[in-house]
């Protein structure tokens, strides 16, 4: 999907950035010219990533996202440089596998702290930015399909993007008197996180199930979000674009004693 100059010198916060699809985010808006701020927890490897973008005016902002101080030191930074951003994307994310057992307090409060609550803080910082200065923002958070598909072994993963889901929809109401849009992707299985790493047979089953048979590409899911960021989409908000290649709709992991049709 070509956007032309659209993105040329927009600044975009990409949260989660040394992930698999933070990665794929940034260098998507990058090669677009997009500014941005890359937020995760290596500043080294931020600073070296924003280098590799090569994008004027990008940088990375070390942050931990369970710690509110820091995201309002991310807001004001993005403030000083920036004054605010045009597009926000609430990637970062944990999928911990556990079943309920073994799921303790600490494992609990580190998915919502992550999950939902930075994304409710971070939004509603760069959100009162754009307010201030009369930007007409782009707000993306990065679902799932687990917010409708029980996955075993991952009910408070599910549930933190089921309330994502929720918070999509309470703020895109909120901000459109702005003219700031909220929406939600749900990109498909993307497997590498060093945040929430898979064993291989998890990373082989899901993938064999998966309708159209295999995992997510850079090219899948980085022009989604430019769609959901772009003038295309400006009657767009509170919705939900699913791009998982039909992995939430249901699994191909089914024994049949038949033949196929064809």
């Amino acid at each position: 999907m070509d956007f032309g100059t659209e993105f040329e010198g927009k600044a975009v916060i990409v949260t989660g950035a040394l992930g698999v699809v933070g990665r794929w985010l940034a260098e998507g808006f990058g090669k677009a010219g997009a500014k941005l701020c890359l937020t995760d927890m290596d500043q080294a490897a931020l600073d070296t990533f924003a280098e590799e973008i090569g994008a004027d005016g990008s940088f990375g902002f070390a942050c931990d996202l369970r710690d509110a101080n820091a995201i309002d030191a991310l807001v004001a930074e993005v403030g000083t440089r920036w004054g605010t951003a045009d597009v926000l994307i609430n990637n970062a994310g944990v999928y911990p596998s556990g079943f309920l057992l073994d799921t303790d307090a600490e494992a609990w409060d580190r998915i919502l702290d992550i999950n939902l609550r930075a994304v409710h803080l971070l939004t509603r910082g760069i959100a009162t930015q754009m307010i201030r200065a009369e930007r007409k923002g782009s707000v993306i958070n990065i679902s799932s399909g687990a917010a409708r598909k029980m996955r075993l072994t991952a009910a408070p993963y599910s549930m933190s993007k089921t309330a994502l889901d929720r918070l999509t929809k309470g703020y895109a109401l909120e901000l459109a008197r702005y003219g700031i849009r909220v929406n939600a992707l749900e990109p498909g299985f993307a497997a590498g996180s060093t945040a929430s790493p898979l064993p291989e047979e998890h990373v082989q089953r899901v993938t064999a199930s998966m309708p159209l048979g295999r995992a997510s590409t850079p090219d899948d899911v980085a022009p989604a979000a430019m769609y959901l960021a772009s003038e295309a989409a400006s009657f767009v908000t509170g919705a939900t674009l699913t791009v998982d290649g039909g992995n939430s709709i249901g699994s191909m992991d089914v024994y049949q004693d038949k033949k196929a049709p064809l």
